[in-house]
């Protein structure tokens, strides 16, 4: 297949590991890429991206992790803005600091074995290391199940169990739980474990970046950040929620809804009736690109083929987000940053302890939204219809690079704020604007 960059000469200036993961990036995407970097100075990254200060013990010194994640991000985030200056256009992105800027604006911590925002833990079971996520209450009451114990002490009961059944009875019971992998399992087989699934045919090539509408379906952080860098671009966003299940970032911090879907328009749409379905997919065919992170079975149930979007149109990009991707056995099964970080290999051992640190604040989301806006543009200057399938596990796996070199990355930074460019739109507040300049039903 050619990728949407097939034709494009880009170079790629400077030395580092930010701009060697650019230049590995466009490549991938089929550009012809001039570039004389090397994969060194992943440690300075690490801890200039504010990850580092959320990694570790509350009581401990921050953890260095393991890989380049952080110069992956930065590189993505160079690689958007060379092909905008390819297009002609000026943008403003943030850096690096998108890995840990929610953490700045909820106050949290590193806490090592959990998460810094508590609901991730890590766990030794008999023969691994696991991770359980509990964002939800209803997940909560799902623990005397999966453990089968009426009151069970978590670390002592998964002690007792293989990993591998924890996981097979998380995935029947729907709870997001990953395994620290030693070995290919059968969804990264099935998959080939590549950075990401990218179908279609380049169109016009123009190497212009045309007026772009974005429907965002997405929810939480890594399809809103998408669609907040692809607002800096300079598309025009409309974010399509449910009446009934609208985005669960509404309930806060308050402050970081506000920096991801400032200046963005908002349609409240009721999903299980007919018109309400007739609108989205209405509102499917105006797209120039639709972003969405439901799995399979969700899309199906919402009446929603990417495929026959995609066959009715002749330039259109769909980013479909998922935490194992939308193919192979584990298609349907659930997950969030953080255990979808472990589940790619990403953890960090404190070095007093031995104990283990979870990497940064749900860091799969951000790495996942930075490289999913990537593809839209590098897509939309293409022409054609695209379909990306970015799973939150490869995009971290893709940067577990070791390169050899001494962890020596000086001054560790704190996450830093970056102010909201406004207030986002109350739920629903351009629903009736949107659908009826669009001539859908109300």
């Amino acid at each position: 297949m050619r990728g949407p960059l097939t034709g494009l000469r880009v170079a790629v200036p400077g030395t580092g590991a930010a701009a060697w993961h650019a230049a590995r990036l466009l490549g991938r995407l089929g550009a012809d890429v001039a570039a004389q970097a090397d994969n060194h100075g992943a440690a300075a990254d690490w801890a200039a991206s504010g990850v580092m200060a959320l990694t570790g013990r509350r009581d401990g010194p921050p953890v260095l992790p393991p890989g380049q994640t952080a110069s992956a991000v930065r590189g993505a985030l160079r690689a958007i803005e060379l092909l905008c200056a390819v297009a002609g256009r000026e943008v403003d992105l943030p850096g690096m600091g998108v890995l840990s800027e929610r953490a700045a604006l909820a106050g949290l911590r590193r806490d090592a074995p959990r998460s810094p925002g508590g609901a991730f833990r890590v766990l030794r079971a008999a023969d691994a290391w696991v991770g359980l996520n509990l964002p939800r209450q209803s997940d909560v009451d799902l623990l005397p199940a999966w453990l089968e114990e009426a009151d069970p002490v978590l670390d002592e009961a998964v002690a007792r169990r293989r990993a591998g059944e924890l996981a097979e009875r998380a995935r029947l019971l729907g709870l997001p739980f990953a395994v620290l992998p030693s070995e290919p399992d059968e969804q990264s087989l099935a998959r080939g474990q590549v950075p990401f699934v990218l179908t279609g045919e380049p169109g016009a090539r123009s190497w212009t970046l045309p007026p772009t509408v974005v429907v965002d379906l997405s929810s939480l952080w890594a399809g809103p950040l998408c669609a907040h860098l692809l607002g800096l671009t300079g598309a025009r966003v409309i974010k399509v929620e449910s009446v009934t299940r609208p985005d669960g970032a509404r309930r806060g911090p308050r402050e970081f809804y506000d920096l991801l879907h400032a200046g963005h328009e908002s349609v409240v749409l009721d999903f299980a009736a007919a018109q309400g379905r007739a609108a989205l997919a209405g509102l499917l065919d105006a797209a120039d690109v639709v972003i969405e992170g439901s799995r399979p079975r969700a899309l199906r149930q919402l009446g929603i083929d990417a495929d026959e979007v995609l066959s009715r149109a002749r330039d259109k990009v769909w980013i479909g987000i998922t935490a194992y991707g939308r193919t192979g056995p584990w298609a349907n099964v659930p997950g969030f940053g953080d255990d979808a970080a472990l589940a790619a290999g990403l953890l960090a051992f404190d070095p007093g302890t031995g104990g283990p640190v979870p990497c940064g604040d749900a860091i799969a989301d951000p790495v996942t939204g930075v490289n999913a806006a990537l593809m839209a543009v590098a897509c939309r200057m293409s022409g054609g219809a695209w379909l990306a399938d970015l799973a939150l596990r490869e995009q971290i796996a893709a940067t577990l690079v070791d390169t050899g070199e001494p962890g020596l990355p000086g001054e560790v930074a704190r996450p830093r704020r970056r102010e909201p460019a406004g207030v986002a739109a109350e739920l629903g507040r351009d629903t009736g604007k949107v659908l009826a300049e669009l001539g859908l039903p109300c």
